[in-house]
């Protein structure tokens, strides 16, 4: 068994440059710029490339420290963060722990041992871009901001894309993509994660990260965007093991009522709220109700459901609802009315890759998915809108006249309130 200090951190094993004026006595007051924290589980041999890509590191090694986490691995990983330890030219921490069970273990040992004024958490089967760490640092110097997201590829797996468009001093988390990435591979300001108390949550089997950097999204002062240069290669692991393809459907849900929680905590009801919680509803909860339910049980399907029922009922608001697209909106609203029978039948008409014909009723476009203005399905008409359809009574009044004329609609029709339908239909809100 792991030995433990006072305090309860496991025993520690560190190394660090023994040549005269090496980098523990180069750094600057002691203080490193940034501290690179490692948390590594059986990483064997991709922790190899990982270690290389912290070693090149163009800040360069009197600017940095490293605290790498063995959180039990039995393949090698702790015997390599040892030797790396012993020959690297900045100062390495290598702790060697019991397995946590999750990330967010080895993550807070890194983060109390952490003495930099920035951390950055480096996933040990991912890698560095050679000047990453030097660019996120003058960012978020030169920003003066709290969280700085580097550009991220995918190596054997597909990495967020819609966040790099343009690099950013100050990013607003709320209309920006900067909230489709929530991962915890971010340069984050020490002082403001101490200040706060901040550490990942270790009863989340997935997800941790994601709460994690929203909540210091939402308390940081300022998050900056470096889109010009390709800081973190993000590595699919050929022996599938990596923890986001790990554990069944039910830490998904707990992971997004965690994000939803945090969000409604920060964020009063209303526009920005709305804003912020399409990222759990996309993100977390929508897969659970895509093509896997056509190989899952009605069991399993009903038991989904019922793990959404709470969350819809507290988060899924028409303002978040009219900001989706039709196929996800659609979905969510047979969620919402508890119609697992039409929902799948609109998800084996999406697996099927057929095109929904598109129907014009006064003034508004809808997609004629399955059941549309069936009666029986009971699924209202705004559901099947197209996103960005305007009513008429939304228009300018010259505007709405000739859309009314258009369309062979007498004035007072024009003049309905926003969303009716005709009289055969049927209209009501998500």
């Amino acid at each position: 068994m792991t030995s433990r200090r006072p305090g309860g951190l496991p025993a520690e094993r560190s190394r660090q440059a023994r040549r005269p004026g090496g980098a523990a006595a180069r750094m600057p007051g002691g203080v490193p710029d940034v501290s690179v924290v490692i948390g590594a589980f059986d990483a064997m041999p991709y922790l190899v490339a990982c270690l290389a890509s912290v070693a090149a590191q163009s800040i360069g090694p009197e600017r940095m420290e490293v605290i790498a986490v063995d959180d039990g691995s039995t393949d090698g990983t702790g015997a390599c963060l040892e030797e790396f330890a012993a020959r690297a030219d900045m100062p390495v921490r290598v702790v060697r722990q019991s397995n946590s069970g999750a990330p967010g273990g080895p993550r807070n040992t890194g983060l109390r041992l952490a003495r930099g004024r920035y951390v950055f958490f480096l996933d040990a089967d991912d890698r560095l871009g050679e000047q990453a760490l030097e660019r996120l640092v003058a960012m978020a110097d030169r920003a003066r901001t709290d969280v700085v997201l580097g550009r991220t590829v995918g190596v054997n797996r597909r990495a967020a894309s819609s966040m790099w468009g343009a690099t950013v001093e100050r990013a607003d988390i709320f209309t920006s993509c900067v909230k489709y990435t929530l991962s915890a591979q971010k340069l984050f300001r020490r002082e403001l994660l101490v200040r706060h108390g901040m550490r990942f949550d270790e009863t989340l089997r997935t997800g941790e990260d994601a709460l994690f950097t929203l909540e210091a999204y939402l308390r940081a002062d300022g998050v900056s965007v470096v889109a010009d240069y390709d800081c973190y290669y993000l590595v699919g692991r050929e022996d599938g093991k990596h923890v986001t393809k790990s554990g069944g459907y039910e830490p998904r849900f707990a992971s997004a009522r965690a994000l939803m929680e945090l969000i409604a905590r920060h964020v009063p009801p209303g526009r920005k709220r709305d804003l912020l919680m399409l990222r759990p509803f996309v993100v977390t909860l929508l897969p659970q109700f895509g093509p896997v339910l056509l190989r899952q049980s009605e069991e399993v399907l009903r038991r989904k459901m019922a793990l959404a029922a709470p969350l819809m009922a507290a988060y899924w608001t028409p303002g978040v609802a009219r900001r989706l697209k039709t196929a996800e909106r659609l979905r969510l609203t047979c969620v919402a009315l508890g119609r697992p029978d039409v929902l799948r039948d609109v998800v084996a008409f999406l697996q099927a890759g057929a095109a929904p014909a598109r129907v014009r009723r006064w003034g508004l476009r809808y997609e004629a998915y399955p059941h549309f203005r069936d009666r029986a399905a009971g699924i209202p008409d705004s559901a099947y809108r197209l996103r960005g359809s305007v009513p008429l009574r939304a228009l300018p009044r010259r505007a709405a006249g000739r859309v009314a004329r258009r369309l062979g609609l007498r004035g007072r029709r024009a003049a309905a309130p926003a969303g009716t339908v005709p009289s055969k239909g049927r209209g009501g809100r998500v």
